[in-house]
């Protein structure tokens, strides 16, 4: 992919967004590479907005992560639903499944 020049605004906010979910983790650049199948180069250029950014990348990346693609492009800062996604992360996949189905039996007493 080109790299840019100046960082695209969204881009930037999904390599932010990336380098926060590595640093949290305490990734090197270099291990998300190899965990993602990307170069450090490109990932480099992802966290600073300069790339574009593909769909097969952030699949890779989520990868790489552990985690669905959904958590590399939310933002709990811009919408509620992203805040309750980003509490979900630390939870337990039973705890999650438990949330899952109670708010299941919410929207089916909705209809």
């Amino acid at each position: 992919m080109p790299r840019r020049s100046t960082p695209e605004p969204f881009a930037l906010q999904v390599g932010t967004r990336i380098r926060e979910l590595r640093k949290e983790r305490n990734m090197s650049l270099g291990a998300l590479a190899d965990a993602s199948a990307l170069s450090k180069g490109h990932l480099s250029s992802v966290e600073h907005g300069l790339a574009a950014i593909t769909i097969q990348t952030i699949a890779r990346l989520a990868e790489g992560f552990g985690v669905p693609p959904m958590y590399l492009l939310t933002f709990a800062e811009e919408d509620e639903r992203a805040k309750t996604a980003e509490l979900l992360r630390y939870l337990p996949q039973t705890e999650v499944r438990k949330l899952r189905r109670q708010i299941q039996a919410q929207v089916a007493a909705r209809k």
